[in-house]
């Protein structure tokens, strides 16, 4: 198996939640996080809001469509975090790493994210039961 190239760090958590006009004044105005924007994921079917806390963004994730992820997530298991952003540098050579690892890849292919990101997600039974996403930047693959 290859060296790991990345992650590098933890970029956001993402949480589930049913409505961002009720969530979003709890992390802005109670909790004092820097509130980023927002933006619609169409790829996701979700509308996320963005806050910083330190090095760490906090993403809110509401679905667009009961079909969405996010909503059968909410469905299922209620409001809640829900996965755990790795920032990388290089999305091909990361999947592939991780392929050959061993670990299930929900998407094969990145796709496109918020903030101008190309991610892709780990399914949580390869490992030990945490949603992993990775997100790469534009600009970031060194070659």
């Amino acid at each position: 198996m290859r060296p790991a190239v990345s992650p590098e760090k933890i970029d956001h958590v993402g949480i589930a939640v049913k409505n961002l006009e009720t969530a979003v004044p709890l992390y802005r105005d109670i909790l004092g996080l820097s509130y980023l924007g927002e933006e619609t994921v169409d790829s996701e079917q979700v509308r996320v809001a963005f806050f910083r806390l330190g090095e760490v963004k906090v993403e809110l994730l509401e679905p667009t469509s009961p079909e969405s992820p996010i909503a059968r997530f909410i469905e299922k298991r209620g409001e809640g975090i829900h996965h755990i952003a790795l920032s990388v540098k290089d999305m091909e050579a990361e999947l592939e790493r991780l392929a050959e690892a061993g670990i299930r890849l929900i998407d094969e292919q990145a796709k496109p994210g918020a903030n101008g990101a190309r991610v892709a997600f780990l399914h949580p039974k390869s490992t030990l039961g945490v949603l992993y996403e990775l997100c790469q930047f534009e600009g970031m693959v060194k070659k």
